[in-house]
């Protein structure tokens, strides 16, 4: 009777195996086309999905992707800022500039326009179309704080227009340019001063060669923070006690003796 039963068991599956060959359209679907309950939408059909309505899981997966990304973002700019800051102090206690510009001209050119430019960036403009205000500043800070170390090139521009009375009148019809470039170098841990000026050239000279700007060049050392005064201690008097009265010495008693 066992040797019958498998006999029958064997035939039923052999025929079970033959009918799902024969049948592949009923064989069950795959799980890459039919996902599982709670598990995540295609892409496709998801994009359309207000993210109140996705699941908590995913829009938890969402967050952290976007905060990693910031995260990612605020190192890249610190790394930005590390390196803009040792470019410019030179990865040490950096160098110092001070760059000022007087205003010497005479009382035929008046002061319209002037541009500094510090290694082809603009530091300094100042404008006057009017020819009103600006010939009156007779000195300019041009640059004052921590430049690298080396060697920079300054570009100076100013505009003048004439200026006279009576028969010179006509002068304020023209305008006048003058130009010059200085080159200096920085030292890691000093001041490098720069004192330029505009000034005018000899009244022997054509009114358009008269006007002209040159800079002296000076190294100095940084000012160093006064220290703070040390006192000896017991060395400050006693403030003078009310109505006159004498300060009473102050004893410590002595421990009871056993």
């Amino acid at each position: 009777m066992r040797v019958l039963s498998n006999v029958i068991v064997l035939s039923a599956l052999i025929a079970g195996a033959a009918f799902a060959d024969t049948n592949p359209a009923t064989a069950p679907a795959t799980p890459a086309t039919t996902p599982a309950a709670g598990s995540a939408a295609p892409a496709e059909a998801g994009s359309d999905v207000k993210p109140e309505d996705m699941p908590t899981a995913i829009r938890m997966r969402r967050l952290e992707e976007r905060t990693q990304a910031l995260k990612e973002r605020t190192w890249q700019l610190k790394a930005r800022i590390q390196m803009l800051k040792e470019q410019m102090l030179g990865g040490g206690v950096g160098a110092q500039a001070l760059i000022t510009h007087d205003n010497q001209m005479g009382s035929s050119f008046r002061l319209i326009k002037l541009v500094y430019t510090l290694d082809g960036t603009q530091v300094l403009t100042q404008s006057d179309d009017t020819a009103d205000t600006l010939y009156k500043v007779k000195s300019f800070d041009v640059l004052n704080g921590p430049i690298a170390p080396g060697n920079h090139t300054l570009t100076m521009v100013a505009t003048y227009r004439g200026h006279g009375y009576g028969v010179f009148e006509y002068l304020s019809k023209f305008t006048f340019t003058a130009r010059n470039t200085s080159t200096f170098t920085a030292t890691e841990g000093k001041v490098t001063k720069v004192d330029c000026r505009g000034f005018e050239k000899s009244a022997s000279l054509p009114m358009e060669k008269r006007s002209a700007i040159d800079c002296n060049v000076s190294e100095l050392e940084p000012e160093k923070p006064a220290s703070p005064t040390q006192t000896t201690p017991g060395s400050t008097p006693l403030p003078a006690p009310a109505n006159g009265a004498q300060p009473q010495p102050t004893t410590t008693p002595a421990p009871a003796g056993k």
